[in-house]
């Protein structure tokens, strides 16, 4: 006679949790919006039962037809139901309940077979994607086809175009590799989808701040120009320190969005740059903040107008950014071989008068090259107050004359604060 199998009898019990799992949702499904209909967390858990055991006696036996018998059984009574419930009803119900029910038998089988990890995890999606039917559809409708078109691009750039990339440099400077480029664009791209995401997905705008952080994501340059078109169409008393709230704010998640770049690229670069950056993004945290309070009532927040941002992945732009960070990290390259040292620091202040992550990445890559830390570090410094100083320009021409000298005074603030902490670091 065989002993007790511990690890058998753990595995059948994980098969009936994941049965209970599944069944609850269902069962609480049914109860709210089908009463009547097909199963609930008994059947679940014996549906779960009846994939183990068929999995059990198939490992036994070394024979995969009795649990494969089980799983026909199992979809021809989930089927018969349907048919019977749909021929009852006038409304055609989904397929969900019963594709759950054949979904919680192969997980079922799953545990049995040696999979017990992988089956408890996607018996936890299950659950999820179920519970969340309200929000996942209302996600939906808020996609476009102009959204899906551009993930579609990004997967189709990540998975397609990358492969087959060569993963070597092609230029007599060692500088371009074509596979790092490309990967680099798709994270300059996946971190600007996530942004675009957030603002669709929240819709209407629910305050200045909420605008802030997601559109600082896409863009904190489209950001500042929004709220400085925005300042002259906003009329009540607080608009004006909410608007620079928020354009500080979009400005400190840009501090983030450079730290994250450059520690993908340069740990150590990273760690040079991460009390300067850390410094400036408390003091501009603490300026958002104070502009803010001063803007009177916290929902008045909800009058500024929402970020118009467009898809922010599609090939044009994204073979653009590639080239523009080529052309950087080419210049880079040479300015390393030609002129050291100070031309590096021209080269980063023209480089920030259009963007900084072409800028941050192309001193990253420079930095993990050549361990020119305070270099790279003095560098980026200059380009993030080159940017600063653009989009300051930009609010001048855009906004209002007060948004102009709130944003000047914040600007000349930071900037005596970056020089004080470069140069102490």
């Amino acid at each position: 006679m065989a002993g007790f199998d511990v690890t058998l009898a753990q595995n059948f019990l994980i098969a009936l949790l994941i049965g209970a799992l599944v069944g609850i949702e269902r069962e609480k499904h049914k109860n709210n919006d089908h009463p009547g209909s097909f199963a609930g967390v008994r059947t679940y858990i014996l549906f779960a039962q009846l994939g183990a055991v068929s999995a059990w006696l198939s490992v036994y036996l070394q024979t995969a037809w009795l649990f494969i018998a089980a799983l026909l059984a199992v979809s021809v009574i989930v089927l018969s139901s349907y048919y019977l419930e749909n021929k009852t009803k006038a409304v055609a119900l989904g397929l969900t309940s019963e594709l759950s029910a054949m979904t919680v038998c192969l997980l079922g089988g799953a545990v049995i077979f040696g999979f017990a990890e992988i089956a408890v995890s996607l018996a936890i999606l299950t659950s999820a994607i179920l519970a969340f039917r309200e929000p996942l559809h209302g996600l939906v409708n808020k996609i476009g086809a102009d959204d899906l078109y551009a993930g579609l691009k990004l997967l189709i750039a990540s998975f397609i175009v990358l492969p087959l990339l060569p993963n070597h440099s092609v230029d007599p400077w060692q500088a371009l590799n074509p596979y790092k480029l490309w990967l680099l664009v798709i994270l300059i791209s996946g971190l600007s989808l996530v942004g675009y995401i957030a603002v669709r997905f929240f819709g209407s705008v629910k305050g200045t701040m909420i605008t802030a952080l997601t559109g600082g994501l896409v863009s904190s340059t489209a950001m500042t120009l929004s709220f400085a078109r925005s300042s002259k169409t906003e009329t009540d008393s607080g608009a004006a320190n909410r608007l620079v709230a928020g354009i500080l704010l979009s400005w400190l998640v840009m501090f983030g969005r450079v730290l994250l770049i450059v520690t993908a690229v340069s740990l150590p670069l990273m760690q040079q740059l991460l009390w300067p950056l850390l410094g400036l993004a408390l003091l501009t945290a603490a300026l958002s903040s104070v502009f803010f309070l001063l803007g009177h009532r916290l929902q008045a927040a909800s009058a500024a107008t929402e970020l118009p941002v467009k898809n922010p992945f599609s090939l044009w732009s994204a073979i653009q950014f590639a080239l523009l960070f080529a052309l950087v990290l080419l210049l880079v390259k040479l300015a390393e071989h030609y002129a050291p040292g100070q031309g590096l620091y021209w080269l980063a202040a023209l480089a920030g008068l259009t963007d900084v992550d072409a800028i941050s990445l192309s001193l990253a890559d420079y930095a993990a090259r050549s361990q020119a830390l305070d270099l790279a570090a003095t560098a980026l410094g200059i380009a993030i107050l080159s940017n600063s100083v653009v989009k300051t320009a930009m609010v001048w021409v855009a906004g209002t004359r007060t948004l102009a000298l709130r944003i000047s005074a914040a600007t000349l603030g930071l900037g005596l604060a970056g020089l004080l902490l470069f140069s102490l670091n």
